[in-house]
């Protein structure tokens, strides 16, 4: 079982267990996941190191700046979706090697459906087009990873053999549902969903985005010291809830400001019949609000409710999880079958983004995913992972892609970096464990 804040060190004002080391007491009263400050650290030296090269190479950084930023949180949505799915699959100890052939199979039945199907039956443009279309692709995802999950669950056979037939089998139905050929354009409204040309809520609607944010915080600092008093566990000393409580209000404001520093370009504003001058703010994407409404539901899902504490009790001892009532194929089951929803959503961000859904749609996504789980505190070994972190690790994984096209590398050695940073963060998984025990 993760730690939570309820199992954590007495901290009472006044009084630490912590000796001299200022650091140490400030982490101890605030109980900040010193690997999530170790993977700030590492994504604020990625894109520190990858403006520096572009200022000193080409002289001028293109990393550090409200476009490339923006498009960065838009290219991380889709994985870091499936991230969240990909954390319970880990915790329990399986794999998921068939999420990118899962969107492509899924992206190509929602590009037939509201192209070649739907306009016959209801009318060209009909406005429930993208709602049956969403509806139909997240229902399938669900489907193949149910029946995956069946499989390992009820047939024995192993998660890796699974969804490594899996990836083979889904990518080849995708080039045979529709020949191989590319389906384009898709339904207008659908493609908002992939934060393209008015995908977008604009400065005022990502201000509300970032007053509801900052809040929940207050409310979750607020009931989390009402729990502790209730079960008469230590409370953090004041000063720590407010600091932790400006540190989240602070980076919510953070991100508005960054979201709403990036205009318009000058073609959306002519379409809109605005002065080519005239500043009109992005605001959050639609896929960023998607992947944060998922980040919040599966938080809640993996710490307030039953079916969280299972999955890691499961991953944690599967034996004694069984022995103790849990019926644990059943939850394998259904573990699977979500992780086939998530991309089902991604799938849909996805193509809404290309404007199209190709045969090819989340090749090798499955790395990115893993490495994200990974990356973001995932134990490859169960039992161990949060949700925050996953998302914060598809952050990682994709900064370093959009870094490494930006300065030019080819695709090749975007591979070969992918692939020492995912061995890297087992590696480092593995002497985290190791100090901890």
């Amino acid at each position: 079982m993760t730690k939570t804040p309820l199992s954590a060190p007495p901290v009472t004002p006044g009084h630490t267990a912590v000796g001299g080391n200022p650091v140490k007491r400030f982490l101890a009263a605030t109980e900040i996941d010193t690997r999530l400050l170790g993977m700030l650290a590492a994504l604020l030296l990625i894109w520190g190191g990858f403006h520096m090269y572009g200022a000193i190479v080409n002289g001028n950084g293109a990393f550090l700046t409200p476009r490339n930023l923006w498009n960065l949180s838009v290219q991380t949505s889709s994985i870091g979706i499936m991230a969240t799915g990909m954390v319970l699959v880990i915790i329990t100890r399986n794999i998921d090697l068939s999420v990118g052939s899962l969107i492509g199979v899924t992206g190509m039945t929602m590009g037939i459906l509201q192209v070649d199907v739907l306009p016959q039956i209801l009318g060209l443009g009909h406005w429930s087009i993208w709602i049956i279309t969403c509806a139909v692709g997240i229902a399938l995802g669900a489907l193949i990873g149910a029946f995956h999950g069946w499989l390992i669950a009820y047939r024995g056979i192993p998660s890796f053999i699974v969804t490594l037939g899996g990836l083979m089998v889904w990518r080849g139905m995708a080039f045979i549902a529709n020949g191989g050929k590319t389906i384009s354009p898709v339904d207008s409204t659908f493609a908002l969903l992939g934060g393209g040309p008015g995908g977008n809520v604009g400065a005022t609607g990502s201000w509300i985005v970032g007053a509801l944010g900052c809040a929940g915080v207050v409310w979750l600092l607020v009931q989390g010291r009402k729990q502790r008093v209730k079960h008469e566990f230590p409370k953090r000393p004041m000063w720590a809830e407010v600091t932790l409580g400006a540190i989240g209000c602070g980076a919510i404001v953070g991100a508005v400001l960054l979201m709403n520093a990036y205009p318009l370009p000058v073609g959306i504003l002519r379409r809109l019949d605005l002065p080519e001058d005239a500043f009109v703010s992005h605001g959050f994407a639609i896929p960023v609000l998607i992947m944060m409404a998922v980040g919040i539901a599966m938080t809640i899902l993996m710490t307030r409710t039953r079916f969280g504490r299972y999955v890691f009790a499961i991953g944690g001892n599967p034996e004694a999880a069984a022995l103790a009532g849990i019926n644990t194929r059943w939850m394998t089951l259904k573990i699977f079958a979500l992780m086939g929803a998530l991309t089902g959503i991604a799938a849909v961000i996805a193509s809404a983004r290309l404007n199209s859904a190709t045969n090819a749609l989340g090749t090798l996504d499955e790395l990115y995913v893993i490495a994200a789980a990974v990356i973001g505190g995932t134990s490859l070994a169960g039992g161990v992972g949060t949700i925050y972190g996953a998302i914060l690790g598809a952050l990682v994984m994709q900064s370093l892609q959009s870094g490494m096209v930006l300065i030019g590398f080819d695709a090749a050695i975007q591979r070969i970096v992918v692939g020492m940073v995912l061995v890297l963060a087992v590696y480092l998984d593995n002497l985290y464990r190791a100090r901890t025990k």
